[in-house]
């Protein structure tokens, strides 16, 4: 099942990608997924990291729950950077990690680091470095609301 969902989404992305839809480029795609699936089966680097096709239903929901957090920040961000005084309070906090997978670990770290005004600076196991343009934005994070939400993503897959 792995192989087949794998095959469909790069054969899906062939086709937003290419936007010619003739015979030649459809067969070419077809071809083109195939000997990629059949090779990196080859090289047996097919699993579930690689391809969490497991973690699709839940990412529908999380993927916009994170464009509004990123669009807060973004906002947030751009009220700092237009105020006269430039109201910046530069921090480094330390944030721990729940979640239990490296799938989630990643997710967390990303995420931290697409919303603007953070950015994850390390990554030591389960505890992250994270620098915040305020100390708001690091209080946020301290919080856990981010964690939490990332753990409701991997939780019980």
């Amino acid at each position: 099942m792995l192989y087949l969902s794998l095959g469909l989404v790069l054969y899906c992305f062939w086709l937003v990608l290419s936007g010619h839809y003739t015979v030649l480029t459809v067969t070419a795609g077809i071809a083109s997924v195939l000997a990629t699936v059949v090779l990196a089966h080859r090289m047996r680097i097919i699993d579930d990291e690689g391809h969490p096709i497991r973690y699709l239903p839940r990412a529908l929901t999380y993927w916009p729950w994170l464009i509004v957090e990123i669009a807060k920040a973004a906002l947030d961000v751009t009220k700092i950077i237009l105020h006269p005084k430039l109201p910046i309070s530069p921090t480094l906090v330390r944030v721990r990690a729940n979640q239990r997978s490296a799938v989630g670990i990643a997710t967390y770290a990303n995420s931290i680091t697409l919303t603007p005004g953070t950015i994850t600076a390390r990554v030591s196991g389960h505890e992250f470095l994270v620098h915040a343009i305020t100390r708001s934005g690091a209080q946020d994070l301290a919080e856990g609301r981010m964690d939490r939400r990332v753990k409701q993503f991997e939780a019980d897959l």
